[in-house]
C-alpha cells in the first residue's frame, strides 16, 4: 500500500513483492504450495489497499477544501504530523507481528482486522459533520486521519505483505502473486480514478455524495480483504524454519548509523525517494488543475488511462531492457531522459491549453519513468551489497527501515508543502472561479514543479552507478588473497539482499506509480 501512501499508496502496488523475503540462489524449496486460486485470492487483496490508498492520495484534499471547507495549509500541516507517526509506527507494528501466534497464524489477524478499522476510518474521513465548528472539523480529520495511516492502514499492510513470505517458501510462485498483485492494484487505481467524480455526483454531491461513495468503497475493501485472508492459509513455523537467510551482523546503533551514512549511493537513492515523494504530492493537485483550469474534474480519469497504459507497457518491458543493457544504471537515466522531456512538453502542452497533446506527452514521461520504478527496489539491494562489499557487514535492516521511514516522511512532507502553496495563493474552496494567484499556483505545482523533480532525479541518476562501483570491489576482491573471502561473501550476500529489498520499498515504488497517475500513488493525472 502506500499511501504516496495514501500511495501508495502505502497505495499498494506490487511492484516489490515479487520476490521472496531471504530467499537466496539455490536455497529455494521447489515444492508447489498454493493453487490458483490461493493466488489470485490473495494478490485481491490490494483492492482493498488502493481503494484507501487512492482516496486518500487523489481525493481527500479536494473533499476537504471544497466541500467540508478547511484551509489547505492547515490540513496540510496535520497530514505532514500523520505521516510522521506512521513512519515510526511501522517498526512498532513489526514487532507485534513477528510476535502473535494464533490458530491463523502470525500475519492474517492483523490484516483481517486492521482493514475493519481502516473501513470506519475511511468513511468518518469522509463524513465529517457539517454542523462543526472548523476547530472540530480539524481535530475529528487528524484523528480519523492519524488512526488509518498509523494504526490500522499499518497493521494491515504490513501483515498483507509479509503474507508473501508465510504461505510459502517457493520463489516462483512468490514471484506470481507479485504478478498478481500488481494487476489488482493498477486497476482498482483506473476504477477509481475513472467513477469516484461520477459517483459523487450521482449521489448528490457535496458532502452527502462523498460519504455515500465513501461507504461504498469501503464496503467494497472489507469484502475483498476478507475474501484475500481466508483465500490463504500460513505454513506452519516449523514449515518456516528451513529457510536459509543470512543474519545480519551484530552492531552498535552508532555502528550502524555511520556505516549507513558512509555510503553515498544509498544516500542518494533516499534523496531520489525524497524527490518522488513530492512529484506524487504536486501531483496529486490534477483533481484540482482538471477542475479549475481544464473546467472538468471527469478529465483526471481520461489522463489515468492514458498514463496507466504506457506505464504498464514500460513495466512489463523493464527486465528485457535491463538485461540487453546489462545494467540498471544506463537503463534509468535512458528513461528519466525521455520523462524530463514528456513532462517540459506537458507544461508547454498544458500553457496551450492542449488536452489531447497533455495526455499524449503524459503518457511519455510515465514510460519513461517505469524503468526506475522497476528498479528502485534492486537498486536499494545493490546499495546493500556495496556496504557488504566495504565492510563484510551487513545492516539490511536498518537500510530498509530508514527507506521505509524516508518515505513516509518525504510525502508527508509534499503532502504539507502542497496545502501550503494552495494556502499561499488565496485559494477558496468555496469560490466556482479562482482568483489569478491560485490559477498561477495551479500551474506551479502540477506543471512545473514535476518537471524540476524529474530534472533532479536526472542529476542523481548520473551519479548512481552502485552497479559499476560493486563490480570493481568484487574484481579487486578477487585479485586479493586477503580481501577474498569478502568478495565472495559480498556476492552471495548481495544475491540475498536482492530478495530481501523486494517487498521492503513497496511505498517508494507506489509513490512512482502514484506519480504516474495509477495510485500509494495518486490522484494525479499526468
Amino acid at each position: 500500500m502506500s499511501d504516496g501512501n495514501a500511495g501508495g499508496a502505502t497505495g499498494r502496488t506490487a511492484g516489490g513483492s515479487g520476490a521472496a523475503v531471504g530467499d537466496a540462489p539455490g536455497t529455494t524449496d521447489e515444492r508447489t504450495y498454493l493453487r490458483w486460486y490461493n493466488k489470485v485470492g490473495y494478490g485481491s487483496g490490494d483492492v482493498a489497499g488502493n481503494v484507501v490508498y487512492v482516496l486518500l492520495s487523489a481525493f481527500v484534499m479536494i473533499y476537504l477544501t471544497d466541500t467540508a471547507g478547511l484551509n489547505a495549509g492547515v490540513v496540510g500541516t496535520l497530514m505532514m504530523v500523520s505521516r510522521f507517526c506512521d513512519g515510526f509506527s511501522d517498526i512498532i507494528f513489526g514487532a507485534l507481528l513477528d510476535r502473535t501466534r494464533t490458530r491463523m497464524g502470525k500475519a492474517r489477524p492483523w490484516m483481517l482486522w486492521g482493514f475493519v478499522g481502516c473501513a470506519a476510518m475511511i468513511i468518518a474521513i469522509f463524513a465529517i459533520p457539517t454542523s462543526l465548528g472548523d476547530t472540530a472539523k480539524y481535530a475529528w480529520f487528524f484523528i480519523a486521519y492519524t488512526l488509518l495511516n498509523a494504526v490500522f492502514y499499518t497493521a494491515n499492510n504490513i501483515a498483507y505483505s509479509s503474507l508473501t513470505a508465510l504461505i510459502t517458501r517457493n520463489s516462483s510462485e512468490r514471484v506470481q502473486m507479485g504478478s498478481i498483485r500488481f494487476m489488482f492494484a493498477f486497476g482498482t487505481n483506473l476504477l477509481i480514478q475513472s467513477i469516484t467524480v461520477g459517483g459523487v455526483a450521482m449521489f448528490g454531491g457535496g458532502a452527502a455524495g462523498w460519504r455515500a461513495m465513501a461507504i461504498i468503497y469501503a464496503l467494497l475493501g472489507l469484502a475483498v480483504n476478507t475474501l484475500s485472508v481466508f483465500s490463504v492459509k500460513e505454513l506452519s513455523p516449523e514449515e518456516l524454519e528451513g529457510e536459509d537467510e543470512p543474519k545480519d551482523d551484530t552492531l552498535t546503533v552508532v555502528e550502524s548509523a555511520k556505516m549507513l551514512l558512509s555510503n553515498k549511493y544509498y544516500l542518494i537513492i533516499l534523496v531520489v525517494f525524497l524527490l518522488t515523494q513530492i512529484f506524487t504530492a504536486m501531483l496529486n493537485m490534477g483533481i484540482y488543475f482538471m477542475t479549475y483550469i481544464l473546467g472538468d474534474a471527469r478529465l483526471l480519469g481520461t489522463f489515468a488511462w492514458a498514463i496507466n497504459v504506457p506505464l504498464i507497457v514500460g513495466l512489463l518491458l523493464t527486465p528485457l531492457v535491463v538485461s540487453r543493457f546489462g545494467e540498471m544504471y544506463r537503463v534509468n537515466i535512458g528513461g528519466y531522459v525521455i520523462a524530463t522531456l514528456g513532462r517540459l512538453g506537458v507544461l508547454v502542452a498544458a500553457y496551450l491549453h492542449n488536452i489531447p497533446l497533455m495526455l499524449v506527452l503524459s503518457g511519455i514521461a510515465a514510460l519513461g519513468m517505469s524503468p526506475l520504478q522497476g528498479t528502485l527496489n534492486a537498486m536499494i539491494a545493490e546499495a546493500s551489497e556495496h556496504t557488504w562489499l566495504r565492510t563484510g557487514k551487513r545492516i539490511d535492516g536498518l537500510m530498509f527501515s530508514c527507506t521505509s521511514l524516508g518515505v513516509k516522511v518525504g510525502g508527508g512532507l509534499g503532502t504539507a508543502v502542497s496545502g501550503w502553496l494552495l494556502a499561499a495563493s488565496h485559494y477558496d474552496g468555496h469560490l466556482d472561479v479562482q482568483p489569478s494567484s491560485a490559477i498561477q499556483m495551479l500551474y506551479v505545482m502540477y506543471v512545473w514543479f514535476p518537471l524540476i523533480a524529474n530534472a533532479l532525479i536526472l542529476f542523481l541518476l548520473t551519479r548512481l552507478d552502485v552497479e559499476r562501483a560493486n563490480a570493481r570491489l568484487k574484481a579487486d576482491g578477487a585479485g586479493s588473497d586477503a580481501s577474498g573471502g569478502v568478495g565472495e561473501a559480498g556476492a552471495s550476500g548481495g544475491a540475498g539482499g536482492a530478495s530481501r529489498a523486494d517487498g521492503e520499498a513497496d511505498d517508494g515504488v507506489e509513490g512512482l506509480a502514484a506519480a504516474a497517475g495509477t495510485e500509494d500513488g495518486d490522484g494525479s493525472a499526468g
